[in-house]
């Protein structure tokens, strides 16, 4: 289980209302975020450290980071 990295509680309440989509409680669970921004599948596998803290932070898993941050 991934422990979520902490956040203003303005930005979690911000996620929640506007996109339905409770970051924590994925991460919390190894999931991806929900779509319409995640895929909401299984994240466990990551390419790098990196790429796994970015997890903590966004709830985006590797295949979701991948096609979100390549220009």
């Amino acid at each position: 289980m991934a422990e979520p990295s902490p956040k203003d509680p303005r930005v979690d309440t911000f996620l929640t209302g506007a996109f339905r989509i409770d970051r924590m409680d994925s991460i919390k669970q190894n999931q991806c975020i929900a779509k319409p921004i995640g895929c909401g599948k299984p994240a466990t596998k990551f390419s790098d450290a990196l790429s796994a803290k970015e997890y903590t932070i966004s709830g985006l898993c590797q295949e979701c980071q991948d096609g979100f941050f390549t220009i």
